[in-house]
């Protein structure tokens, strides 16, 4: 208990530390727009010293002393006291600006500098949270440290002016004034490090909450299509609690914060009203008891009471909020530091599962049929594995529950012996489906999409293996423009399987990725991903890629088999169907031209023939995956 205890402590602090770490020299680089902002302040101080003193001295010297033309006059000072602190507004403003815009436009590049180096580096997905930080955040913290800075800046200047105002009307006076506004801030400040909790989950789940939103507004057709909006429902409902019991509880501890105000704000002036007797019996002018009044109601009251509320609800958003721009997140206590690639296995026995399915159940919908039916599968460090079965079988539904791109609707998902989590996915496996992906720019660039670091001639070395020499040879380089447009469905699959190949994952997926290759160069990529240590899972739309692999899986809807291929050719009458209507691999050709696309899946005399032995719907059910 102690051990957890002592590791807690340090974390409760990190966030402030890290803070004020970040703090120290941006305040340091600005010490001259602070102390041009100071001088602008000292006028505030002017106005608060003397706004209560020339109400004392108006009375004692004036008015209580049948001297109205004294007593007037000290209030023409009182008056005339506030007419440069407005003056001095434009300049306070013009001062705040040197503090508030660098900070806002530092967060923003940090945000924008981590979302990229986080993509390129492999590091999860940082999408949302980054557009959350560059928009909504950094407005956060630029709104909060604007106010903050405004408030404490007219704290410290009008109390310094209040209580040299209260030495000078007595001295007393701070025996009744100090200990309310001590107690109160004791309060105040106990409710700090709870407070700064609070908001630090509040915003959490406010992030997790708004990547939910944004994944479900893509796929609001998807989820209308296949029925599942209960579902979507039931996957959003447990974070829109999180986020509501978040709010409530940073409610309550603000209720908290109400009593201390009240304490510092309204207790003062009540306990100098019942100490006026005792004060006035020692020496306590009338004129310094109303002064005293004057500046505990128009001056040290306000001012405490605006850096509570400052503090307690924009200082404590801050803090969690610039906590958010320069922590760097552990990893959690239970998960080790990223491993490096398993070493190619020996044989066809596996000791550590890249991947399991255990007891695996997926379905569209809450009645419609599974596609997977308590589904356990073992895919081990270096297995090939592929995946066969007629049209709308599950095969891609497969691939997305292997990749952890949907959740299945009962049983487990494990990457590496552990739950699959979304946070794991990027440095466990990559999944590649029939749509290549290839964006605007060198082709350096999208070979090196997955790893950035991928040195020339492993990109040179990853081109033989993969047989994209001939396209690099087309482009003239590796700095040659690539436009997606002008590229082949063949051409880009061949740039999606080489960026694969460099990033080289633990467990590779590919989903009728070399659909649109020829037989002789969907063999080649295949056998150079089978030479990697990684484990390759192939859905196969060639029967070639069901003969290459260690073990094939046969799907029939929820039915599946799995096993060698000599073995299922003995157990499995659909395998066996499957090989007759496949049609023989095609002699080694060159790639479809530009614009050229094939059909994925079977052939139209091989769907035909399959629509005659019953294996293969001609109008299979639309799948949104």
């Amino acid at each position: 208990m102690k051990r957890g205890h002592d590791r807690a402590r340090p974390a409760r602090d990190t966030a402030l530390r890290r803070v004020a770490r970040e703090a120290r020299p941006f305040l340091r680089a600005r010490t001259a727009a602070i102390l041009r902002l100071s001088g602008w302040s000292l006028l505030e101080f002017a106005q608060t010293f003397l706004g209560g003193y020339g109400v004392a001295r108006a009375l004692d010297d004036g008015f209580l002393a049948g001297r109205p033309a004294t007593g007037l006059l000290w209030l023409a000072v009182a008056a005339v006291a506030v007419l440069p602190s407005v003056f001095a507004a434009r300049g306070v403003f013009g001062r705040l600006a040197d503090l508030v815009e660098p900070l806002r436009d530092g967060l923003v590049r940090r945000a924008v500098a981590r979302a990229l180096s986080g993509a390129l580096g492999r590091s999860g997905d940082v999408s949302t949270r980054s557009l959350s930080q560059v928009t909504h955040q950094s407005e956060i913290a630029r709104d909060g440290w604007a106010g903050l800075v405004l408030t404490l800046r007219s704290f410290v200047f009008t109390a310094a002016g209040a209580v040299a105002g209260l030495l000078a009307l007595s001295p007393a006076l701070l025996l009744i004034v100090l200990p309310p506004l001590v107690l109160g801030s004791a309060l105040f400040l106990g409710t700090l490090p709870p407070m700064a909790a609070r908001q630090r989950a509040y915003l959490a789940a406010d992030e997790a909450y708004a990547a939910h939103a944004g994944e479900l507004a893509a796929s609001v057709r998807d989820i209308a299509a296949a029925g599942t909006a209960e579902r979507t429902v039931a996957e959003s409902r447990p974070l829109a609690e999180t986020q509501l019991a978040a709010s409530r509880s940073l409610a309550r501890w603000s209720a908290v914060r109400v009593v201390a105000l009240a304490v510092c704000g309204r207790f003062p002036p009540l306990l100098l009203l019942l100490g006026a007797p005792w004060l006035l019996r020692n020496g306590l002018t009338p004129g310094g008891l109303v002064g005293a009044l004057t500046y505990l109601t128009q001056a040290l009251a306000p001012a405490v009471q605006a850096l509570m509320t400052m503090l307690g609800t924009a200082g404590g958003r801050l803090v969690v909020v610039l906590d958010r721009f320069t922590d760097a997140p552990p990893p959690p206590a239970d998960e080790p530091a990223r491993e490096a690639s398993p070493p190619p296995a020996q044989g066809p026995a596996r000791d550590t599962p890249v991947a399991e399915l255990h007891e695996v159940t997926f379905a569209y919908g809450p009645r419609a049929h599974p596609v997977l039916d308590r589904l356990s599968l073992t895919v081990g460090a270096g297995e090939h594995l592929a995946v066969v079965g007629p049209s709308g079988s599950g095969k891609s539904t497969l691939a997305a529950v292997l990749a952890g791109t949907e959740r299945p609707t009962g049983g487990a998902v494990r990457w590496r012996g552990r739950p699959a989590r979304p946070a794991d996915a990027t440095s466990v496996r990559v999944l590649l489906p029939q749509h290549a992906y290839v964006f605007t720019g060198t082709l350096r660039d999208n070979l090196r999409y997955l790893r950035p670091d991928a040195r020339d001639r492993e990109i040179a070395a990853m081109a033989d293996a993969v047989g994209l020499d001939a396209l690099l040879s087309r482009l003239g380089s590796l700095d040659a423009a690539v436009e997606p447009d002008r590229l082949s469905q063949g051409e880009r699959q061949l740039v999606a399987l080489g960026r694969a190949f460099l990033a080289a994952p633990p467990l590779l997926i590919l989903d009728e990725a070399t659909s649109r290759l020829d037989p002789a160069a969907e063999t080649r990529a295949e056998l150079a991903f089978a030479a990697l240590p990684g484990a390759l899972v192939v859905v196969a739309h060639r029967l070639g890629s069901a003969r290459r692999a260690d073990r094939t899986l046969v799907m029939d809807g929820p039915r599946t088999q799995c096993g060698t291929p000599g073995e299922l050719l003995r157990t499995s009458a659909l395998y066996r169907d499957l090989s007759g209507l496949w049609e023989p691999e095609e002699p080694a050709g060159l790639e479809e031209p530009a614009g050229l696309e094939e059909p994925a899946g079977l052939e139209e005399p091989e769907a035909r023939r399959g629509e005659e032995h019953g294996i293969i719907r001609s109008t299979p059910p639309p799948s949104p995956v």
